[in-house]
């Protein structure tokens, strides 16, 4: 079984780009680092921030409201993170410096903290699971906290 991808990055310019947008196989991204401290009973959930810790780890749900035309949240930004999301329900525009993707219901984007936003063109709240995992800044690094 296959599914779609969309991956951002760096063109040869340096700006944010979507460089994949095609099918994947079961695993759509990897990395080779991160060793996570399962131990202890403490809850870490809560509410949303940008803060991340450093080799941490944020596992959430994003809800994006119609709004046509209008960025999500703080608008086009870049996290020290690279992040994984799946739609789960209805469409999200991922806007870049280059260009832009809609991404639909089972589609994985994995964003690689490059400067990016989020639009909701459609008439229903779309819904995406994402886990945003601490990355070395790309460039300038993050512009919000």
């Amino acid at each position: 079984m296959t599914y779609r991808r969309i991956v951002t990055g760096l063109d040869a310019a340096g700006r944010s780009a979507i460089i994949i947008d095609g099918p994947s196989e079961m695993v759509a991204w990897a990395t080779d680092t991160t060793p996570v401290d399962n131990s202890g009973t403490a809850d870490t959930g809560g509410p949303f921030s940008f803060a991340m810790p450093h080799g941490g780890s944020k596992f959430l749900m994003l809800e994006f409201p119609p709004a046509p035309g209008q960025l999500f949240g703080p608008g086009m930004h870049t996290t020290d993170t690279i992040d994984y999301l799946v739609v789960v329900k209805g469409e999200v525009v991922l806007v870049t410096e280059t260009g832009e993707v809609t991404a639909r219901a089972g589609d994985m984007i994995v964003d690689r903290g490059v400067f990016h936003g989020w639009r909701n063109d459609g008439p229903e709240t779309a819904l995406a699971a994402c886990v945003m995992i601490h990355a070395a800044p790309l460039g300038a690094g993050a512009t919000v906290s």
